[in-house]
């Protein structure tokens, strides 16, 4: 008999180590284009080399000293370690388990500011995910499911995503090259699966699937706005998580911005929920 997917149920205790677990396995997958990424102990660091976007130069994941004076010199360990890269200091709040626990009152009393609160929501109810397996599509619709290319057909496949990603997250169109490039890199990668929707052979939705070391993170979920109010977005996440079940992932996880709430509606329905609490995104100004 086949083994049906489970999930985490959202009262089982999250300690402090899978806390990391998470956070490290979300920061190794944005580190694959050629980005930095090193675990501190006390720390993730993620550093861009080119970009200085403050989303891929970061630290996150903080287990810094309590005592006043030991958290001050940290501080001031990692407003260097930022400079030395020239970054702007940016510290991404974990939803459980930073020290001190009012990191983010100091933080802010050392002058930086919230640009904006993000929650971490994981995956608790397979059933959504169980179901979409088999359901017809709209007409005139198909999902593609890219993963694994060989160089040139990743090359091929990147503009299509790329254009679905432009049009969904409202991307500046000189940043077109940039992310035909990155995604190709994704596509040709063993970790990464890319779900495009297309209709009537238009590319209209996508969504991406990092699946490793037991966990997998869900990603560059959106739709192009003429076809949005399809369900097609949510239609990619049920998908993308029942092959995250499916491959044995003992975790399934993705990020939204605290006030998307249409989307965030949409990843409860797919059988997500909030873990801990929504997290502020600290850069100093």
């Amino acid at each position: 008999m086949t083994s049906q997917p489970t999930a985490r149920r959202p009262t089982q205790p999250i300690d402090a180590a899978t806390m990391h677990r998470l956070m490290l396995h979300e920061a190794r997958i944005h580190a694959v284009p050629g980005r930095d990424l090193r675990d501190l102990g006390d720390a993730i660091l993620l550093v861009d080399p080119i970009d200085p976007d403050p989303f891929w130069n970061r630290l996150e994941c903080l287990r810094w000293p309590d005592a006043p004076d030991a958290f001050d010199r940290r501080l001031t360990e990692a407003l260097v370690l930022f400079a030395s890269h020239g970054r702007r200091p940016h510290i991404w709040a974990s939803p459980l388990h930073d020290a001190p626990v009012d990191l983010v009152p100091r933080l802010v009393a050392n002058g930086f500011q919230d640009l904006g609160a993000g929650d971490l929501m994981v995956l608790t109810d397979p059933g959504p995910a169980r179901a979409a397996v088999g359901t017809a599509l709209p007409d005139g619709a198909v999902v593609e499911r890219l993963a694994g290319l060989g160089p040139s057909r990743a090359a091929a496949a990147a503009p299509d995503v790329a254009h679905v990603l432009l049009d969904a997250f409202e991307v500046d169109e000189a940043r077109r090259t940039g992310l035909e490039r990155e995604t190709a890199t994704a596509l040709a990668h063993p970790w990464f699966t890319y779900y495009l929707a297309r209709l009537d052979g238009r590319p209209t939705a996508v969504a991406r699937r990092a699946t490793f070391d037991g966990a997998s993170y869900l990603s560059s979920i959106g739709t192009v706005g003429w076809a949005r109010g399809r369900g097609l977005g949510g239609l990619l996440t049920r998908l993308a998580s029942a092959d995250a079940l499916a491959a044995g992932s003992d975790w399934t996880y993705l990020g939204v911005f605290a006030d998307n709430v249409g989307a965030s509606s949409v990843y409860r329905q797919a059988g997500y929920e909030r873990l801990g609490q929504s997290c502020p995104d600290l850069v100093l100004l």
